[in-house]
């Protein structure tokens, strides 16, 4: 009995005695300069304190990692800087990138610090150096819950580089105080670093944490303590303008000819506090943020895109998590800057004037959200002005929970809302609460809302509510939720795809940890999903789920599942205007999804996915490839395709949905980045192709030239496609800090 306990006894005084390791001393530097170059030959970085004794997050998580990251930290008046070293003991070391661009992600060489300045555990920055020296910036919400909980959209000005040398390489940075968002005297931050080592197929961080959660994971950080409290580093205002021109022809609407433009506008960033931050906009312009990736579209509502523009991004927790995120969405914000044409049914981009977003930290339990912008009217449709205001305040509880109010306000000026809204309003407005649930140690996750709509016609059944519990540990993972929608709820600023409905969806998982083969993560999980709409039961799927992660990386997942339609209306099941299913019948129909991620370390590697089984009353058979190549580091290939081949009894029509995306990325330099993207879509018969250089001539300052055009595919002549519209953009913007 006593051989027995120290078996065991053993390996746990090890696995505590790295958990011992809960802080950092940070010691400021007061000798000189640092040169942010990856060559740690300052005498600083041999006085400051040293962090070492990586735990490995992957392939398991109760080992020490097989390849150790020392780092050390410092900081003056200006900057906080940050060095680590990553041993690697592989003489033919290939260094795994994409590309030379920013904003790097997925399996690639790099290390990654994350700072909390608020030790909320809830909301963080991220700053991340690859094997190159390239850089990457986000934010973390939400505690770092799920995969979409860290934005890389969000950019700000920091330095960094890297070199590679024998059996090592190193990493440099400087993240200017001035970036940051913190309490003026502040002592204490929470922190983590993260590696990954892409070739050995390794990633392993400081602060241990337990691999059935996201590497990113707040609920796992060490405390950062600082010799003195941080002072405010001084006035903080950007400044940051820029100037477009376009020419452009809509062979539609306009007959081909083709009309040009200049714009003038920008943005200014104010620091109102440490913590808190006024972000102003005069007729901003978005024409370089990348196109949406197009879908072949098999659902009867409205698809869910996520928001991509750099002035919402910040703090976009804030506004954008309030709700449903896909079922009862009170804000989104875009909403803003997009008008629909009711007589087309065509999404017009909509000008906007000017905007204020007031943001981030009162203190370390409060947090404040308020934005005011007005959207230009549209003769042409009859859209009058609009003005948008939306208010959040959150209140921390316990150790990670919150509660937040919110409000949301579409007021037209001089009109009416008659074309955004099946009933005639003179404004629209939505309020409510949200609780979200977090335990300390991250395994008890829920959420708890209540909004409620209002306008000039007050009806009932203007609300929507959500109960959500869930539990996720190393072995097992529950949940349970229950949402409704009410039907006259009408949110016109947020995303409301199905009013009048009422869905639960439990599931229930377990998850295996192989030692040995091919796998290192197995979970088998069950779920079912029950909706019912105007009295009735009308949505239904009871599905058994087989989710892995493999040794090599990737992954590999398959789907059995059963599903139940009720229509209420008229439906075309290939959404090509073709025959439609008739209202009032209901189906049932069984199928088998199958999804396989390959090895991303390699060079060319192949995502490969199939559906096959029933459909509403027919068949359906679909086979998606991703083929991914790369020419490190400065050439990139995506090649997306899909297939759909639905056969449908008559007098429905059969359809073959094809959607083709090559995707090429080519990066000259750090700094000079050319991007084509094509998409062929069948479905809607539309060709599109976008081509955008990108020079960064100094840091987060650029000149984009934009090309764009679409072609319909439905019609070709003797002279090919037939031209929709086509536009070419030129955009300088420059960062200035006062």
């Amino acid at each position: 009995m006593v051989l027995f306990r120290l078996k065991y006894l053993v390996p746990f005084f090890v696995y505590t005695g790295v958990l011992a390791q809960n802080s950092y001393e940070i010691q400021k530097n007061t000798g000189k300069p640092i040169k942010i170059d990856g060559v740690l030959n300052e005498e600083v970085w041999q006085q400051a304190a040293e962090a070492s004794s990586f735990q490995q997050y992957f392939p398991f998580d109760s080992v020490q990692a097989k390849y150790q990251t020392n780092f050390w930290m410092t900081y003056d008046d200006e900057y906080l800087y940050f060095a680590a070293k990553m041993e690697n003991l592989n003489e033919d070391r290939d260094y795994v990138t994409t590309s030379l661009r920013r904003d790097y992600r997925g399996n690639i060489d790099g290390i990654t610090l994350v700072v909390d300045p608020f030790q909320d555990n809830t909301n963080a920055f991220q700053f991340g150096i690859n094997s190159f020296g390239i850089q990457r910036e986000g934010l973390i919400a939400n505690g770092g819950q799920r995969r979409n909980d860290l934005t890389l959209s969000w950019d700000n000005k920091w330095y960094a580089d890297a070199k590679q040398n024998e059996g090592h390489w190193i990493a440099e940075a400087a993240i200017p105080f001035k970036t940051l968002r913190f309490n003026e005297g502040s002592d204490k931050w929470n922190f983590n670093v993260y590696r990954i080592d892409t070739q050995e197929g390794e990633r392993s961080s400081w602060v241990p944490i337990e691999r059935q959660f996201l590497l990113f994971s707040l609920a796992f950080t060490n405390e950062l303590v600082w010799d003195n409290p941080l002072e405010k580093p001084g006035p903080n205002v950007s400044l940051i303008p820029y100037m477009a021109t376009n020419t452009q022809a809509d062979f539609n609407e306009g007959n081909g000819e083709y009309s040009s433009g200049f714009a003038i506008g920008g943005d200014a960033k104010v620091a109102v506090t440490s913590g808190l931050n006024l972000d102003l906009t005069y007729n901003p312009d978005f024409s370089q943020v990348e196109l949406d990736q197009q879908v072949t579209n098999l659902d009867r509502f409205e698809l869910f895109f996520p928001e991509r523009r750099q002035f919402f991004l910040e703090n976009d927790d804030l506004f954008a998590n309030s709700g449903h995120p896909f079922l009862a969405r009170p804000f989104f914000s875009r909403r803003i800057g997009i008008a629909i044409d009711t007589s087309t049914g065509v999404n017009l981009q909509n000008k906007i004037n000017f905007g204020a977003r007031l943001s981030g930290k009162l203190n370390n339990n409060w947090r404040l959200g308020m934005l005011a912008m007005q959207e230009d009217k549209i003769d042409d449709i009859g859209k009058p002005t609009i003005n948008y205001s939306v208010g959040i305040l959150q209140r921390k509880m316990f150790k990670r929970s919150a509660i937040s109010a919110i409000m949301v306000n579409k007021d037209p000026v001089n009109g009416s809302l008659s074309g955004d809204s099946p009933r005639l309003t003179s404004f629209n407005r939505v309020a409510g609460l949200d609780y979200i649930l977090a335990s300390a140690d991250n395994k008890w996750y829920g959420k708890f809302f209540y909004h409620q709509s209002f306008d000039d016609n007050p009806q009932p059944d203007q609300n929507s509510y959500l109960a959500y519990i869930s539990y996720n540990s190393d072995s097992w993972t529950y949940s349970l939720a229950a949402v409704g929608v009410g039907e006259n709820y009408d949110a016109q600023v947020g995303f409301v795809p199905r009013p009048g409905i009422f869905r639960i969806n439990p599931d229930f998982g377990y998850n295996f940890f192989p030692k040995t083969g091919i796998f290192n993560t197995i979970t088998i999980k069950g779920e079912t999903e029950q909706i019912w709409s105007k009295g009735r039961r009308s949505d239904g799927n009871n599905a058994i789920n087989f989710e892995s992660g493999l040794i090599n990386t990737g992954r590999l997942n398959f789907s059995v599942s059963q599903r139940y339609t009720y229509l209420f209306r008229d439906f075309d099941p290939t959404n090509t205007d073709g025959a439609s299913l008739l209202a009032d019948t209901d189906y049932t129909y069984t199928s088998l999804t199958v999804n396989y991620q390959g090895d991303r370390r390699k060079l060319l590697s192949f995502d490969l996915g199939g559906y096959v089984g029933q459909y509403f009353s027919g068949q359906r058979y679909s086979a998606q490839v991703v083929m991914l190549y790369r020419y490190q580091p400065y050439f990139a290939a995506r090649v997306s395709a899909s297939y759909n081949r639905l056969n449908m009894p008559a007098p429905l029509t059969n359809a073959d949905l094809f959607l083709i995306g090559p995707r090429l990325d080519l990066t000259l330099s750090k700094s000079l980045f050319i991007t084509s993207f094509f998409q062929y879509n069948s479905q809607i018969e539309n060709l599109n192709i976008n081509t955008r250089l990108q020079w960064r001539f100094a840091p987060v300052s650029d000149l984009f030239i934009v090309y764009t055009d679409n072609y319909g595919t439905e019609n070709i002549s003797e002279f090919g496609f037939q031209e929709k519209n086509r536009a070419l953009i030129a955009k300088l913007t420059y960062w200035f800090n006062l």
